[in-house]
């Protein structure tokens, strides 16, 4: 009769308030035993009244962990592993214990990891996928079930998770993208010995979480990892990567970098430890995914960075290639990105010098054309920038504004109807530092911009409106 009791015991522990007067009853310390058996129907409904009674209980989970329950758990998962009832049951007590440091302690002198990669492996739905998750992430975080289960080769198996779930816009392969990303950031993170390893495997896939439009792990995941040194041992399969030309492993590992650099903490270390200069070292790259990838790495580097900026800034080949990314007639993707490094170089800098450097580069006319864009950002981030090199040395730059006709292309700007209310109002702060030029004084008002000035002091946005009375000041000379 053991087997039925065990069942109805299960059933029971359902109800709430029965299961205080089953742990009156010592049910747990007779049950516990039962898990012993060799028939899988009476593991199967021991383990789930088991489960049921505990559930929630701290203390008795603690000592069901004391009592062995742990290596019973580990036993049915190995010698039970086609049997789904029972395998699902056995997750499920692991899931309820994995948070116990006393329990991680307990699974590391097993063969848990193992096991548990089998049935990550094998799992063929969402709930199963979920559950193995929930207890991996609880386990990585002890690095000697971390290393663990870096040896089973769980990296391998969150890679073909990845590949297999790319691209897809279901909202269930969407939280298992995500529950896998997590986990490798989790696996990143404290065993520095073994990150390279997941690198080589999990940032391969790492564009899956870029397409799905996933967010970069958390600031302080980034910063930890910087501070661990994953960056250069990233750039140290990078390079390795480059010279065996595998695009998918430099766009992924890019990826990853351009994430890391996100926190300003990780720039200044990045920029410490010269990392910079290793980027840069990939600019000859003939491959456009690459450069695309490199641009936005270096682009989120010099982002709210004046040092950053500057050191790029007054790189002459960086400069150089940039201007010729900004020609590539044939790929718009790079194209866009180098002028919005350009831009973000000339933004984030307070150096004369780097406004020389990009003059001498050819790189002005480019941030000019740029102010003409189809996409307002782009706009108003090369119209800020050149605001803002017109502040720091506008008699450098001077002539190169009339060759590249930046009078001409603002005042388009300002007439047309279609532009936006926010780059109205950027054109004509450019507007206002350009009249502090005598030559371009004399342009600006060629152009009769002045007529274009008095109407947009009655646009029906307030900044334009206020910004158009300003400018007007400035050029009558009032201000």
């Amino acid at each position: 009769c053991a087997v039925k009791a065990a069942q109805v015991l299960s059933e029971i522990a359902k109800n709430e308030e029965m299961k205080k007067p089953c742990i009156e009853a010592d049910l747990v310390v007779t049950l516990i035993p039962l898990l012993e058996s060799k028939d899988p129907e009476m593991l199967l409904h021991a383990g789930r009244a088991i489960g049921r009674i505990c559930y929630d209980n701290r203390d008795l989970q603690e000592e069901l962990v004391k009592v062995g329950v742990i290596t019973s758990l580990v036993r049915i998962l190995t010698d039970y592993a086609e049997s789904e009832p029972l395998i699902h049951v056995d997750l499920l007590a692991l899931c309820n214990l994995a948070d116990l440091d006393i329990a991680k302690e307990a699974l590391s002198k097993t063969k848990v990891a193992e096991q548990l990669v089998k049935q990550l492996r094998r799992a063929e739905n969402h709930e199963r996928l979920e559950i193995v998750f929930e207890v991996l992430q609880a386990l990585s975080e002890n690095d000697t079930l971390k290393v663990q289960l870096v040896e089973a080769g769980v990296q391998e198996v969150l890679s073909e998770i990845l590949l297999r779930l790319q691209g897809s816009s279901q909202a269930e392969d969407t939280c298992i993208v995500k529950a896998a990303s997590d986990l490798i950031v989790s696996l990143l993170l404290g065993v520095l010995e073994f990150s390279i390893c997941i690198i080589n495997f999990c940032y391969r896939v790492y564009l899956s979480l870029t397409c799905l439009v996933l967010p970069p792990p958390s600031d302080g995941n980034c910063v930890r990892m910087v501070q661990l040194g994953v960056i250069h041992q990233l750039l140290d399969l990078l390079e390795k990567h480059v010279e065996s030309g595998d695009v998918s492993v430099q766009r992924a590992a890019l990826c990853a970098l351009r994430n890391l650099a996100i926190p300003v903490v990780n720039k200044v270390q990045i920029l410490e430890e010269s990392v910079a200069e290793r980027i840069q070292a990939l600019l000859r790259s003939e491959m456009p995914p690459v450069q695309f990838k490199l641009l936005g790495t270096l682009r989120m580097l010099a982002d709210g960075k004046a040092d950053a900026a500057e050191i790029l800034g007054q790189d002459p080949m960086l400069l150089n290639r940039l201007v010729q990314w900004c020609d590539a007639n044939d790929h718009s993707g790079v194209r866009g990105e180098a002028n919005r490094l350009l831009a973000s170089i000339l933004r984030h800098n307070r150096s004369q010098e780097v406004v020389k450097a990009i003059r001498e580069a050819q790189g002005v006319k480019h941030l000019v054309s740029m102010t003409t864009s189809e996409h307002a950002a782009m706009q108003n981030e090369a119209l800020n920038a050149l605001a803002i090199a017109s502040a720091i040395d506008l008699e450098t730059l001077e002539e190169s504004f009339k060759e590249s006709q930046l009078v001409q292309s603002l005042y388009k700007l300002l007439q047309d109807d279609n532009t936006s209310p926010e780059v109205k109002y950027n054109s004509m702060g450019l507007l206002c530092r350009l009249l502090n030029s005598g030559d371009l004084r004399q342009e600006i008002e060629e152009e009769k911009i002045e007529e274009t000035l008095k109407e947009l002091c009655s646009h029906s946005n307030t900044n334009v409106a206020q910004a158009a009375g300003t400018t007007l000041q400035v050029l009558r000379g009032e201000a």
